[in-house]
Order: C-alpha cells, then sequence, then structure tokens
C-alpha cells in the first residue's frame, strides 16, 4: 500500500520504520535540511537516534511529492501535535485526500476539540477518518518490539484498510467506532502521567502512584462518557492500557514533567531541558476548562493545572487532593 507519514518526530519516524516492511512509504517532515540529512544517513539524528530507515523508505520535505504518493488510493497519516494538526490539514486541502488517519492525542487548544472534530471541521464528512490510538513508546516501536493499537473510525472500510497497512509482525491492530472515548483516553492520561510523576518525585510511594492512576481512570471515564464515549473503551487499550505505560513508564515525556515539577524547576525550565512540550501542558487547561463547562468532576485534572499555571506547588497538589471529602467510589 502506498502510505505518507506526515510529521518526521519520534513517533513519525518509528511508525514509518516498523511499517515500510510491507508499504511503499514516504516520510515527510518540514525541515528541508533535516529530511536531506535523514534521506543521506538513514538515521532520525534528531528525534530519534540510533534506528535505521530501511533502504525502501523514501524522507523528503517535498509536500506535494508526499501527497501525490497518497492521493488515489493510499493511506495518509497524521503524526504532528494536536497543535500542529489544524494547519497541516489546510495544506492537505488541495488534494482531495480519501482517507486520513492521526496519531495525535490531546484537545486543540482554545477551541477544545477533539482531533476528530477538527478533521471534520477542516476536511469534512467525505473524507474517510480515524484515530489510531494506544499505548504505545516510539522507541520500542522501532526496536520491533511488540504493541497493540487501536483504529476508531466510523468507517468500517478504513478500519479494514489500516488492519491491512499496519497490522503484522510485531503490531496488532483492534478496532473500535468509539472514537470519542478513544481521543478522550490518549488525550487526558497525559494529564494522570503529569500526576503519577509529581507523586513519584515526591517519593508518594506505589501505593499513591495506584490511588491516582486508578482515581486518573475515573476521571478519564466520566469525562469521556460525558462527550458520548462509551465506558467499555476506558478499560481497553486506548484507556487503561495508555494510562498504565505513559504514568510508569521511563521513556514518558508527560511523567517527566511530573518528576522535574516535583523537584521545584519551573513549566520554562522542564520544557527547555525537554526540547519541547509534552502534549499533557497543552492539554491541562483545556480539559480543566471543558469538564468544568460540563459538570464533570476531575479533582487530579484540576490539581495538575493548578501546579502548571496557577502557581501551586507539587506538595500543594498532593495536600488538596488529600484534603477532598470522603465519598462512595463508584460515582
Amino acid at each position: 500500500m502506498n502510505i505518507t507519514i506526515l510529521g518526521a518526530g519520534a513517533w513519525g519516524t518509528a511508525l514509518a520504520v516498523s511499517l515500510a516492511a510491507k508499504n511503499d512509504l514516504v516520510l515527510w517532515g518540514r525541515n528541508p535540511e533535516m529530511m536531506q540529512r535523514l534521506q543521506a544517513v538513514r538515521i532520525n539524528q534528531d528525534y530519534l537516534p540510533g534506528f535505521a530507515l530501511p533502504p525502501t523508505l523514501r524522507a523528503s520535505a517535498d509536500f506535494d511529492l508526499a501527497l501525490k504518493h497518497v492521493q488515489d488510493s493510499g493511506l495518509l497519516i497524521i503524526a504532528t501535535s494536536v497543535s500542529g494538526l489544524r494547519p497541516i490539514l489546510q495544506q492537505c486541502l488541495p488534494y482531495q485526500l480519501k482517507q486520513v488517519v492521526w496519531l495525535c492525542k490531546g484537545f486543540e487548544e482554545g477551541s477544545q476539540l477533539l482531533p476528530h472534530q477538527v478533521v471534520r471541521q477542516v476536511l469534512g464528512e467525505q473524507v474517510l477518518a480515524g484515530a489510531l490510538s494506544g499505548p504505545s513508546f516510539a522507541q520500542e516501536v522501532a526496536k520491533g518490539l511488540p504493541c497493540a493499537l487501536t483504529i476508531a473510525s466510523s468507517s468500517p472500510a478504513l478500519c479494514q484498510l489500516v488492519v491491512t497497512a499496519v497490522h503484522g509482525n510485531t503490531i496488532r491492530v483492534y478496532s473500535t467506532d468509539d472514537v470519542v472515548g478513544v481521543e478522550v483516553g490518549g488525550a487526558v492520561k497525559n494529564i494522570l502521567a503529569i500526576a503519577t510523576g509529581i507523586a513519584d518525585g515526591l517519593g508518594l510511594g506505589l501505593n499513591a502512584r495506584a490511588a491516582l492512576m486508578t482515581r486518573g481512570l475515573a476521571e478519564i471515564s466520566r469525562l469521556g462518557m460525558a462527550l458520548g464515549g462509551r465506558s467499555e473503551t476506558f478499560m481497553g487499550l486506548t484507556g487503561v492500557g495508555d494510562l498504565i505505560l505513559t504514568c510508569t513508564g521511563d521513556l514518558s515525556r508527560n511523567r517527566k514533567v511530573g518528576l522535574a515539577l516535583a523537584q521545584g524547576k519551573s513549566l520554562s525550565v522542564i520544557v527547555q531541558e525537554l526540547g519541547h512540550v509534552a502534549e499533557g501542558v497543552r492539554c491541562a487547561q483545556a480539559v480543566k476548562s471543558l469538564a468544568a463547562a460540563l459538570g464533570v468532576e476531575m479533582p487530579i485534572t484540576d490539581a495538575v493545572a493548578g501546579v502548571l499555571f496557577d502557581g501551586a506547588s507539587a506538595p500543594q497538589m498532593i495536600e488538596r487532593l488529600l484534603a477532598r471529602d470522603a465519598r462512595q467510589e463508584v460515582r
């Protein structure tokens, strides 16, 4: 199958490395110098060092070439951040694409829209569209270690197309039509990873980590169901599965943010050290505002947003959560 991946960051490159073995794949990035270097040396030194690109994979900064590669019956995979989704979709408009999949997880800042809502706003209803999500660290996918993902789309045809292109070898692909549930799980777990990173950084122990993750899953479920998602989705790969990985894995950028906040570092210093903003930081304020508008209780999310944006300290966040009144667990 002809596949183009837009976005040559760590995850886009890792997926390209994995899929190039059985597909005709173009990896596009916006930086011409970086893409020329990547094509020449066959390693993405900036975002995924140590992993060689397959010889059949083409790396290019030529947007027209990348889009024409999939214009007829190919699959376009967008591997930008949520903030980059709308601009890249607008660039795609002249090409009349038939099927689009995205990897980003979060809510768009300002609009508070999920990625599928952004896609529909820009491309309309005629394009087959879906979210490919699940617990997946780029480095492990590039190594060829086992991974399971979910394709979420209202189109069975697109789900089958993605399964054909992606499923096999070390990657398993499951499918669902619960796009909202999949996207909410992928977005909110990043905020909860910041919270667990804070707790671990403060040395609060494994009991506290388990409690935060479990009550965090309740927050994901409440928001997701309020937006139209199904409860069973949050017990699957893109709910509890992605939550476990992001909250406990040492490769998690959002967990690293929490660990650094526990050390008393400012957000600006953390971003400088990471080299980019973790999605949970972008997402926290949008989710807090959206939950308030919907009347959904999300105390952990509120506490994380307080540390990130309102001047609260990491210990104060924990104190506020522990000081909450007792209540029934299932509510």
